[in-house]
């Protein structure tokens, strides 16, 4: 006899329910929902159970996350069923409850990209997926590229009025929207064809429950914004403050993000090196310090406007800031270099296989990091650009000022067991 898997006696069940409700599920969930002696959800899932699922219900709290402990130690012992939209592990508590209950039993239902993308006849490969749950509509922004198809979850019924302001915002009017609303369930509608621009005396709001299907197409006279690091200048507010395109490229080349990885950006600026550590994977987290208040105001509107407003902006002088910051992956010291003790505490808040990386184009500042290079090792580069510029009737090239570079990677010392 084949063994029953460890999950299948797991004290917490995780159901997957759609918009069909009971009448939509399979024999296994709907057997765990009659087994249950706790039964948690919303109110609008616990309402689609009939009564011969005798579990006491329990309605999650607000705001749900911080609940989630409290709510499984109060059942311990007892078996639990917690209903989820669609998939629970797709952008679901399926997540928060494997971290917290450790083994689960999860039975899934198609989620509602599953079944937009069935409707629209849209690979589920080449479709992005950004959710709008609990996070600001901006971070769409980072997501629009011409040609790319999106799928958007949405909070409630304002979120397609949210897209289709965003779109219009950042150039992307053109786009075509479709909003499909309780999916697999009686009451499904998909919305006529429309542009983000006509969106507004088209749609008002529908059903709460709905997804935004977006194919994005940008207006020809919108600054174009690549994939990978080295945005246009543009793209940016700025008061001078700004780590130029081809520096920034190389910068970021050498700091080299990893999907999940934390970035100190000290000396912030404009907010461009964080800002373009955080959109090379939705997973990159960063914090920039700067000491001066309006343009620590001046990176949060940079970094919503480009896509990432979970950047974390620090308004404050290093290092003293700094014990108050996350370990990180990688720091960026674009200025501030003079400041006493600067550079060691950078070194020391580094993991083992951390990277640093500064900029200068200072003398003085230049010093500082031949010297770090003599001490910890690394790369320490020129980095020279010109510009060709008119010159009479003619073209000649104008040079910038170069950057010093110091790159280094931090590698644990083997024989103490500690880092170096």
């Amino acid at each position: 006899m084949t063994p029953e898997p460890p999950e299948a006696t797991a004290a917490v069940t995780v159901v997957g329910l759609g918009a069909d409700g009971w009448a939509g599920l399979p024999d296994a969930s709907r057997a765990a929902l009659r087994a249950a002696d706790i039964l948690i959800g919303g109110p609008r899932q616990l309402d689609l159970l009939p009564p011969e699922c005798a579990g006491q219900r329990v309605a999650w709290p607000s705001p749900l996350r911080p609940a989630v402990p409290g709510l499984l130690a109060a059942h311990a012992g007892r078996r639990i069923a917690v209903l989820a939209s669609g998939d629970p592990m797709f952008y679901g508590i399926g997540r928060a409850l494997a971290e917290e209950a450790g083994a689960l039993r999860v039975l899934p239902h198609p989620s509602s990209v599953s079944y937009a993308a069935a409707r629209l006849g849209w690979p589920l490969e080449d479709v992005e997926v950004v959710t709008l749950v609990g996070r600001p509509a901006a971070r769409l922004a980072a997501a629009l590229h011409d040609g790319r198809r999106l799928l958007v979850l949405s909070a409630d019924a304002t979120t397609p009025g949210e897209v289709a302001a965003l779109l219009r915002d950042r150039g992307f009017g053109p786009s075509r929207m479709r909003v499909l609303e309780q999916l697999g369930g009686d009451r499904e509608r998909t919305t006529a064809e429309s542009t983000a621009d006509d969106w507004p005396a088209r749609q008002p709001p529908g059903d709460p429950l709905n997804i935004v299907a977006v194919e994005c197409r940008r207006a020809p006279d919108v600054l174009r914004l690549g994939a990978v690091p080295g945005l246009p200048d543009e793209a940016y507010e700025h008061d001078g403050q700004l780590t130029k395109r081809h520096i920034r490229a190389a910068t970021l080349g050498v700091l080299a993000p990893a999907p999940g990885e934390l970035l100190w950006d000290i000396g912030g600026g404009s907010g461009s090196i964080a800002v373009e550590w955080m959109r090379t994977h939705p997973s990159c987290r960063a914090v920039t310090v700067e000491r001066d208040p309006a343009r620590a105001e001046r990176i949060r509107r940079n970094a919503d406007r480009l896509g990432v407003p979970a950047l974390r902006v620090v308004t404050g002088a290093a290092p003293a800031v700094l014990a108050e910051l996350p370990p990180p992956d990688a720091v960026f010291v674009g200025g501030g270099l003079t400041a006493p003790g600067l550079l060691d505490a950078c070194w020391e808040a580094l993991p083992g296989g951390g990277r640093l990386v500064a900029n200068t184009v200072t003398l003085e500042s230049e010093a500082l990091l031949a010297d770090a290079h003599r001490r910890h090792g690394g790369e320490l580069v020129r980095l020279a650009v010109a510009h060709a510029v008119p010159v009479g009737g003619f073209t000649g090239w104008r040079q910038a000022m170069p950057v010093t570079q110091w790159a280094v990677r931090k590698t644990p010392d083997t024989s103490s067991g500690a880092d170096r």
